[in-house]
């Protein structure tokens, strides 16, 4: 089972130029790094531009959230929104469902983000479901078959640590992973699903929470905009 590490770039960069260089530099230095899964979620606007002409990479590309319906279901052509349908299309592999910041700021339910990952898992997509809270979880995995739990990626993030330079203690972490374990096994969950880390992740910090706290991949934010500090936490992760 490899580590997935998952670069949330958020509204960032500011400029395509920007946005291509630093995905290019990335490519290039973890080409060689066979044995993690890398997963670059830029924003919208940026997609297309990681599917063409990009040459041989491992990276996989991710979107950072998704509408629930298909137009024309539910009766609307939401303005504004993407579907899980488009981001299949256009290929990507995975989508962020849930993250802090768009229950925050975007308020955001769990029951829409319930909608958001049923969306996603019919169109194929593997949603990445963020949580600040472990009783998060079964209200975001309400409905979803046995079949479909195996699908689906956790991503415990609290909110506390996230863009703040204060991670969740090590030994913290471990508990609250083997507490999400529980509760995964309660609902089904397969044994194997991946259990992501998320808060202020950096190359000091994020081979403790693979190798002691026993998660199964991080999930980057701010850290990810810095070329060479995520190629860093990608290799040392590697070496766990």
């Amino acid at each position: 089972m490899k580590p997935l590490i998952v670069a949330n770039w958020k509204m960032n960069p500011q400029a395509l130029k920007g946005a291509k260089r630093l995905f290019n530099l990335v490519k290039k230095e973890t080409r060689k790094v066979t044995n993690v899964e890398i997963v670059v979620c830029p924003p919208f606007i940026y997609l297309s531009n990681f599917f063409y002409g990009r040459g041989k990479t491992m990276i996989k590309i991710g979107a950072q959230d998704c509408f629930w319906e298909n137009p024309p279901a539910g009766g609307g052509a939401f303005t504004g929104e993407i579907s899980a349908k488009m981001l299949k299309d256009l290929g990507c592999k995975y989508v962020i469902v849930g993250h802090s910041e768009r229950r925050r700021y975007f308020k955001e339910t769990d029951e829409m983000i319930n909608k958001k990952i049923k969306a996603a898992l019919r169109n194929g997509l593997k949603p990445i479901l963020c949580i600040e809270k472990i009783s998060q979880i079964k209200k975001g995995i309400k409905g979803i078959t046995k079949k479909d739990l195996k699908k689906i990626i956790l991503a415990y993030e609290p909110v506390w640590a996230i863009g703040t330079g204060k991670a969740c203690g090590i030994p913290e972490a471990k508990k609250v992973n083997l507490s999400i374990r529980k509760i995964l096994m309660d609902s089904s969950f397969p044994t194997s699903s991946y259990i992501l880390y998320g808060g202020s992740i950096n190359s000091q910090n994020a081979r403790d929470f693979i190798k002691k706290a026993k998660f199964q991949g991080l999930l980057v934010g701010g850290a990810s905009l810095d070329s060479k500090e995520f190629i860093e936490i990608v290799k040392n992760v590697s070496e766990t």
